[in-house]
């Protein structure tokens, strides 16, 4: 399915200071052009460090494009016809089925997340997410009934889902509803960063809702400049600014998607340990880490884990995690060792 794509020069004066500089010089200026449109029901702005060529920005445009579609077609829980709807649609899911090795890498990513984490990233937690309102089920904002959410938080684990690398293939030791929601992004941004690299393109950023990759250097040399938001709903502020020049970044929250409900506040995020949404005082977590895949799914885990217990949890992995954590009517920032490096003071 086509959808609408623009291609924009990234900071004109910067350009016209450089032409200025460069006198009757007709040496090929390098300049950050941005591709950006819609996928995964939200934004995506990729910005390349390329000479002007208007061809090689469309076809990368029209192959960015094809990349992101060929994700939502393999991992979307919103489409029936998707890779993934159509195999939590089997009745029987306990003979081998063979997926795309795309949606295995995924899988493979979240199942080892899920193990490391103790399961506070699982994607059979769908059932119970959307049984919350939170899902493509889209029911009314309402608390469930404890023993429609006991039937089926009975029914998930992701230790029932069973992977085999040879064969590519997956089962479910029983039917599971698998929802990739908290790693898909992740893993598109990732595809994209492939699709560029494979097109020769080795400097860039990929954003989508949030989820990042970078790799290089601006053209003048400096690093890519980030932000990472405030917690709070009403407007969008930020916190801290960091600079990479590679990894892959994603944050997790919420202060964006949720509901009330007799007056208490509902996080879209569910604990896979009770099926209730997380209560703690952890407001935002973000995570720097080598695929915007791993970042994503890892900003889950510890958006349910909690800030004491996730912080000791990253250091063990030793991985580059930012919590924002609520203190009073403020809010306190902790960062492990391994993010200090990307900080700018």
């Amino acid at each position: 399915m086509s959808r609408p794509v623009r291609v924009v020069l990234v900071s004109i004066f910067w350009v016209l200071a450089v032409a200025a500089l460069a006198g009757c010089s007709f040496e090929p200026e390098e300049k950050i052009w941005e591709i950006s449109g819609g996928i995964f029901g939200t934004r995506y702005h990729i910005n390349v460090v390329l000479t002007e060529d208007r061809e090689t920005l469309e076809d990368l445009a029209q192959g960015i494009e094809a990349t992101l579609e060929s994700v939502d077609a393999a991992m979307s829980t919103w489409r029936d016809d998707s890779e993934l709807s159509r195999f939590n649609q089997r009745q029987d899911q306990s003979e081998w089925t063979p997926v795309s090795a795309e949606l295995f890498e995924v899988l493979e990513t979240a199942q080892s997340v899920a193990e490391q984490s103790g399961g506070a990233f699982d994607i059979t937690i769908g059932p119970v997410v959307n049984l919350w309102g939170f899902g493509p089920e889209a029911r009314p904002e309402q608390v469930p009934e404890d023993e429609e959410l006991e039937r089926r938080l009975s029914r998930t684990g992701f230790r029932f889902l069973e992977l085999d690398a040879e064969r590519q293939a997956i089962r479910a030791h029983q039917p599971q509803y698998l929802d990739l929601s908290g790693i898909a992004k992740g893993y598109g941004v990732d595809a994209v960063a492939r699709y560029l690299e494979q097109q020769g393109v080795g400097r860039y950023l990929v954003e989508i809702g949030g989820e990042v990759r970078v790799s290089g250097r601006k053209p003048d040399g400096s690093a890519w400049r980030l932000a990472v938001e405030e917690p709070v709903a009403q407007a969008r502020q930020v916190n801290r600014v960091i600079a990479m020049d590679r990894n892959g970044m994603a944050t997790s929250g919420d202060y964006r998607n949720y509901y009330e409900s007799d007056g208490q506040r509902y996080s879209h995020t569910i604990d896979p340990s009770t099926g209730r949404p997380v209560g703690h005082r952890l407001a935002s977590v973000t995570v720097i880490a080598g695929t915007s895949m791993a970042a994503d799914a890892w900003a889950t885990a510890f958006t349910v884990i909690g800030y004491e217990e996730g912080y000791r949890l990253a250091l063990q992995k030793n991985l580059a995690v930012y919590f924002i954590v609520r203190e009073g009517d403020g809010f306190e920032t902790y960062h492990t060792p391994a993010f200090a490096t990307y900080l700018i003071e």
